[in-house]
């Protein structure tokens, strides 16, 4: 067994197979969000496996995980998105980073601002104490860059509650062990 995976190991290597075998959050969504995402957008974190072909993928400059190796354009932090205009994209994508901001509304805030009216937030999320039991009950430790203890569906409700140009068209909870998908139109 363990010459197979030497030989595996150097034939991907040789082919120019590199990174991860896991597969991305995103994969686990595409289907279903991927309706949401039309026109000229931007997927924030996406770790080498974009939502869609054409978006333009944005991950910090040393990437937080990486699941394909589709190009990334854009390197880093995704509470400043000083690349973009004002209401210039169709949609902003993002699964599984939104949680490790300490300051969620006003990084929702610059993630609404540079999306058109008429465009979506289009989320992909962990409710957090779901991930917490789903962790304790494979012994693990939980994601130690989720800032949010009660992270999830009515989190995330409040703020948009609060936003004078938003409104929530779609939410699925649970998808999956733990996550749950939100998509928050700009108005």
């Amino acid at each position: 067994m363990l010459l197979l995976k030497k030989i595996l190991r150097r034939f991907k290597r040789i082919l120019g197979i590199t990174g991860a075998t896991r597969i991305s959050e995103t994969s686990k969504v595409r289907e279903q969000l991927l309706q949401y995402c039309v026109g000229d957008g931007l997927d924030l974190g996406y770790g080498g496996d974009p939502i869609s072909e054409s978006a333009i993928c944005m991950d910090l400059p040393k990437k937080y995980a990486a699941y394909q190796s589709h190009p990334q354009h854009l390197h880093g932090d995704a509470r400043d998105l000083h690349w973009f205009r004002d209401d210039v994209l169709d949609y902003v994508y993002s699964s599984h980073v939104l949680e490790d901001f300490e300051d969620t509304e006003s990084v929702l805030k610059e993630w609404l601002r540079v999306v058109r009216p008429g465009g979506s937030v289009v989320l992909f999320l962990p409710d957090e104490q779901t991930y917490r039991k789903h962790c304790m009950s494979l012994g693990k430790p939980p994601n130690e860059h989720h800032i949010h203890e009660f992270f999830g569906p009515k989190y995330l409700w409040e703020i948009v509650e609060k936003l004078e140009n938003a409104e929530v068209i779609h939410e699925a909870f649970p998808i999956g062990i733990y996550s749950f998908e939100m998509v928050i139109k700009k108005t």
